[in-house]
């Protein structure tokens, strides 16, 4: 779950960390009331859990309540990353004297936290560490014994921090603090200001929560973005489903949200495009006609690949679901198998005599197959 920068910095400010005093609010009017209110030059800013938001002209400088008002004008509205700008942050201006780079995120390289640094930040930051990556410290936390002072030390040596070495080295300890409080996926301020009176400053922030963490962490999530779902992915998510709609046309149907994974990747490995991603793992297999009503529900697919592999869960049981499901609902696309584990001979059998299908042997042979037949369907739709 995303989180619109508002909505980030209360939870910045609620555990120690500085940000800028700033308004939310929802018109033109509204925006000069809160500059005349904050009573100096202002930033006009829009609200969308998204970056790129200023070089998309969603952040404007205004030195009095007139531009800022005129500038919340030509921001609502705007469609940014997919967001239409309905708020705006309206905060103090800061004189900076440096803008800096700070950041935590989950690491899969090195399977645990890691601390991002750079004295030079910015809307350029990418460009910068992919051209210097010398210029983006890196520190990678053990989780077990958190981020130390050593390693922030020697994050930071040779920086020219204006003086400011040891209050950075605070800050990025209670980023991480924050972090791991509010189950982040990532945490990051860009840019963390210097400013010419001597502060630092968060300007800005992108915070995105484990979306397993969201029951524990109640309150956060009910400030969040969550990603708007499609009418089959709000369908299935009221039936207790895990389903993605994707732009694909070979319709998934796996068990174990890691074999899912792998079939779509072999998917694509073979020239395809998944569909979906749809698990059918645990009790889900009791809900396989609704499964299969929801998945179908797509007019994208052309054809469906349905990979089990049972360990503690039997195929034959899972098999037999989709089986009756297929059967009532009768569906006029091509379908292919491939099973393995707990129940396999019974699964195969069962498929083979109440759908007359042969269930592929290899994984790779049943996605080839798949695969092809949907490109072949849409090619044959293309012509017609």
């Amino acid at each position: 779950m995303n989180f619109e920068e508002h909505a980030a910095k209360v939870l910045l400010k609620a555990h120690g960390l500085p940000v800028p005093e700033g308004r939310v609010v929802e018109s033109p009017e509204a925006v000069a009331d809160a500059a005349r209110a904050l009573g100096g030059p202002c930033v006009v800013k829009a609200q969308a859990p998204t970056g790129k938001r200023g070089k998309a002209g969603g952040i404007r400088l205004a030195g009095s309540p007139d531009e800022a008002r005129a500038a919340a004008a030509d921001i609502l509205g705007m469609t940014i990353g997919g967001h239409r700008i309905e708020r705006l942050l309206v905060e103090e201006q800061v004189l900076i004297a440096a803008e800096l780079y700070a950041a935590v995120l989950n690491d899969p390289a090195s399977r645990g936290p890691v601390v991002l640094f750079s004295a030079m930040g910015g809307m350029e930051v990418e460009e910068m560490a992919a051209a210097d990556p010398e210029a983006m410290r890196r520190i990678e936390v053990d989780i077990a014994a958190g981020l130390t002072a050593r390693q922030t030390a020697a994050a930071l040596a040779g920086l020219d921090l204006n003086g400011q070495t040891g209050a950075i080295a605070d800050l990025l300890a209670g980023l991480y603090a924050s972090y791991r409080a509010l189950d982040a996926e990532l945490l990051e301020i860009n840019p963390l200001a210097l400013t010419e009176d001597g502060r630092i400053v968060c300007l800005d922030c992108k915070f995105t929560l484990d979306d397993a963490s969201a029951g524990r962490q109640a309150v956060a999530a009910q400030t969040g973005s969550p990603d708007p779902m499609t009418a089959l992915e709000a369908e299935a998510h009221t039936a207790g489903l895990k389903y993605i709609e994707l732009d694909g046309s070979v319709g998934v149907l796996a068990n174990g949200a890691g074999l899912t994974m792998a079939t779509m990747d072999a998917i694509e490995h073979f020239g395809g495009r998944p569909a979906n991603f749809l698990e059918i793992g645990g009790e889900a297999y009791t809900k396989a006609e609704t499964a299969l009503t929801i998945l179908l529900g797509n007019p994208n697919i052309r054809a469906l690949l349905v990979n089990f592999c049972g360990a503690f869960a039997r195929t034959d049981v899972m098999a037999e679901g989709v089986v009756r499901a297929w059967q009532k609902l009768d569906p006029g696309i091509p379908v292919f198998f491939t099973i393995h584990g707990t129940g396999e001979d019974e699964a195969v059998a069962l498929v083979e005599s109440e759908l007359g299908h042969r269930p592929y042997d290899l994984m790779d042979d049943a996605v080839r197959a798949a695969v092809g037949a949907a490109i072949g369907g849409v090619a044959r739709e293309a012509a017609s």
